[in-house]
Parts: structure tokens; sequence; C-alpha cells
């Protein structure tokens, strides 16, 4: 997991590098870090798969959603706006750990006190802003790449997934310099995840996951 983490963060500012050697003259980029709350909703949509699919106790129909709890989120983004238009794209990476308060007992294993659940987020998203000189609200949506963690429990093995997420976003940029700006942002973030060996031999679970991140952050443009 630590190597999928630092070959993402060598590729996102290679990439930043990269486009800023190839932007024309009249394009704006910015490179911007990103700091805040994940107020994670629950895991719903609970199904077993492998030997546990079908097992009553993880029906999605049955089963209650995995509680998770609300932690810190960081990140980085890289955007691109050719000349001063209202419209651009952006890619991002982001890190949050948004652990399982507990997991309910099935027919065949014991109930889990906690897991350990680290999510890292890659994507690109369209933006749509107002250009103004001092101030730019902005909307987004994005889609991308989420890698999810679990750590190994007295129950649990842990194990990793790599799903497809989408993301919608509204914020609000404000420059304090002609080329550096604070910005405060709402993001509502989704992804379906299943760990297929959490349970070893047994099978594992899968669910849908979801968040809000209040973030803020400090851009800076070239």
């Amino acid at each position: 997991m630590k190597q999928n983490q630092t070959s993402l963060s060598l590729f996102f500012i290679g990439f930043a590098s990269t486009l800023a050697l190839a932007l024309p003259a009249s394009a704006e980029m910015y490179v911007a870090g990103t700091a805040g709350v994940n107020f994670a909703d629950r895991i719903n949509a609970i199904g077993g798969t492998g030997p546990q699919a079908g097992v009553p106790d993880l029906d999605p129909a049955q089963n209650p959603d995995f509680d998770l709890q609300n932690s810190i989120t960081f990140g980085a983004k890289v955007g691109y706006f050719p000349g001063h238009s209202w419209y651009g794209i952006e890619g991002e990476v982001f890190h949050t750990t948004p652990h399982l308060k507990e997991l309910p007992p099935t027919a065949t294993l014991p109930a889990d006190p906690g897991i350990h659940l680290r999510v890292t987020t890659v994507g690109a998203n369209f933006i749509a802003r107002y250009p103004g000189r001092t101030l730019q609200p902005y909307v987004g949506v994005g889609i991308g790449a989420a890698i999810a963690h679990i750590g190994a429990t007295t129950t649990v093995r842990s194990d990793t997934d790599v799903a497809a997420a989408w993301s919608v976003l509204t914020g609000l940029r404000a420059f304090i310099t002609p080329k550096i700006a604070i910005f405060g942002e709402y993001k509502y973030t989704g992804a379906t995840f299943s760990f297929d060996r959490a349970f070893g031999p047994d099978g594992g679970f899968s669910g849908n996951y979801r968040a809000q991140h209040i973030l803020g952050g400090l851009s800076y443009h070239f």
C-alpha cells in the first residue's frame, strides 16, 4: 500500500511538471494543497462475496449499514484553465481514514469491534467557475480511482480493493495576492468496494462507500 501511495505521488508531481512546461503563455495553471474533515456516511448495501454470498446476515435487504468514523482528509491538486476562461480541468489526490466502528456478526463469524480503513483517491475533475479577479465561486464533477485498504483484526484479514470513484464539489476561491489564493470546498464522494478476501476462505463483503468532505486550502497560480 505504501508503494502504491508513493507511486501515485510521484506520478502526480511528474504530471504537474509536464503540464507546466507544456502550457501556452495564455493558459492558467495552479497547484494547491488541501486539508479538512471527512464526515463519513455509512457503508451501505452490504453484501457477501465468495462463499459469503447469500449469507442472511450479509444480505443487503436485512443487514444494517456499517458505521464509519469521521476523520482528517488531506491532499493536493493541479489545475488547468485555457486563458481566463470559465471552465477547466483539475487533477487531484486525497487521503482519508474513515475507520469502521463495528462489523456485526454473521452466521459464521463473531462481531468485530472496529476495523482500520484507509482510502486514497486519485481523480480528475471538470470545473466550471466565475473567472473573477478576486473571488471565484466554482462547481465541479469528477471521476477517478479509489484505493481502499482494511487492516487485519482477530476476525478480518487485511485486504485492498481498487474501485471506480466519483465526486461532486462546490467551493469559493479568494485571491490574497495576484498569484496566491485561499479556498474552501465541499466535496461529496462515492465508490463501491469489494473486500473479497476479508474473511479468508469464507469470502468477504462489499458495500457502497459515501463521504462528505469539508476542505480548505492554499493555491499558487502560474
